[in-house]
């Protein structure tokens, strides 16, 4: 959004700027409807590149499906988060197999790579000419292959948002493709499909996904129609994930976490995110640390930083009130102040047993690198409050 509604008494209103909203062509929601994903790939294509880093159950339906109504289908597999090469082996593949469509099933790395693939298909330059950060951030010209994506975890909401994250190992950073045409055309999410899902992976996709939906809601330009996707994303987060963590086949805590995942996707999409992806982006192309994992550590120590100085006088935007209403919707506590939300958050990274960053191999001499590159990161535009140096390595030491 490029503004927001603020009232400093009953007669006075300051100006709001108009915002627009993208999301998904169509989003099929519920158990079974994965088996759709064949009559949605027809009515896009005849032959589909499958982006597959799904269970294998849950390929095997994909494909059944794709063939059941007639598709040629060429599988791609991925097995970690898609890199710049990775994504051009795909696009090999889809013109070798003269694809006409994409579909990816998985989590958020195989849905963004085939997003990626679908869009660099069609776009004969070298892919850093559109990479941000890295390369030229060149506007996409014309329309990728049109995306299906089905999410086999709850978490990072690509199934919703128009980029793709890509690691670049030749820079070592993550940086995104990014383009309002990459919306996938259909967003299929099947709770059922998340039902295999391991605690570890609940834990750190399901704290993407709050994530997702806190730093929209407190950004320091929200905006309203994402705001009640947030609060409603939060309270059922609030509700499920824990139960979700703790017994993998309770449908109604997958059903909770599909839906907050899905709106989480929205969010980021639609309004702004924060500091927590800021830093998050060159840790994981520093380290080995998984985007959700990280994105966990960091929550609660972003979260503490941002209010402190929040209250030190630096809200401009009434993100105090938000962290204060993101408290109360976490603990359910009407009562509860901003700091409440923080160690709710923390509280719940504990007991998932999320490890530390150096876990994954951040070590102190690495900080000025990860405070440079988040700096610059475009996520960080969002924080509601400026971080410097020193507080991006405030918090790094708080969840080393």
């Amino acid at each position: 959004m490029n503004g927001d509604l603020r009232r400093a008494g009953p007669d006075t209103i300051f100006a709001t700027d108009s915002f627009d909203f993208i999301a998904p062509g169509a989003v099929r929601f519920g158990i079974g409807r994965v088996s759709e994903l064949g009559q949605e790939a027809s009515r896009l294509g005849r032959s589909v590149l499958l982006v597959s880093g799904a269970p294998e159950s849950a390929e095997s339906a994909a494909v059944e499906s794709l063939t059941g109504s007639g598709l040629r289908v060429s599988v791609f597999r991925v097995s970690s988060e898609p890199s710049v090469p990775a994504v051009m082996e795909a696009v090999r593949l889809a013109k070798e197999s003269d694809c006409d469509a994409a579909a990816g099933i998985g989590g958020g790395s195989a849905m963004d790579c085939a997003k990626a693939a679908a869009a660099l298909a069609v776009h004969p330059a070298d892919p850093l000419d559109y990479l941000e950060v890295v390369g030229r951030g060149r506007p996409l010209e014309r329309p990728g292959l049109p995306v299906i994506a089905v999410p086999t975890t709850a978490g990072t909401g690509a199934e919703a948002t128009f980029n793709a994250v890509l690691h670049s190992p030749e820079h070592r950073v993550k940086v995104s493709l990014r383009s309002p045409t990459m919306m996938p055309r259909v967003a299929i999410v099947d709770p059922g499909l998340t039902l295999s899902c391991p605690p570890p992976v609940t834990a750190a996709s399901g704290l993407d996904a709050l994530t997702q939906l806190i730093e929209p809601f407190t950004c320091v330009r929200p905006q309203a129609l994402v705001d009640g996707l947030c609060r409603e994303g939060m309270r059922r987060a609030a509700a499920s994930l824990r139960r979700a963590f703790e017994d993998g086949r309770d449908i109604t805590a997958r059903l909770d976490m599909s839906i907050a995942a899905l709106f989480s996707g929205m969010a980021l999409a639609n309004a702004r995110l924060g500091a927590v992806h800021g830093i998050a982006a060159p840790l994981g192309g520093l380290t080995s640390a998984p985007h959700g994992a990280a994105c966990a550590r960091l929550l609660p120590e972003t979260m503490a930083v941002n209010i402190r100085l929040l209250r030190k006088g630096r809200d401009a935007a009434g993100s105090l009130e938000r962290y204060t209403e993101t408290a109360r919707i976490l603990t359910g506590d009407p009562s509860a102040e901003a700091e409440a939300g923080t160690e709710w958050a923390r509280g719940l990274v504990e007991s998932f047993r999320i490890p530390r960053l150096s876990a994954w191999g951040l070590s102190p001499s690495d900080f000025p690198a990860v405070a440079e590159k988040a700096g610059r990161a475009n996520s960080m535009k969002g924080n509601p409050v400026s971080l410097g140096p020193e507080e991006i390595t405030e918090i790094l030491t708080r969840a080393l």
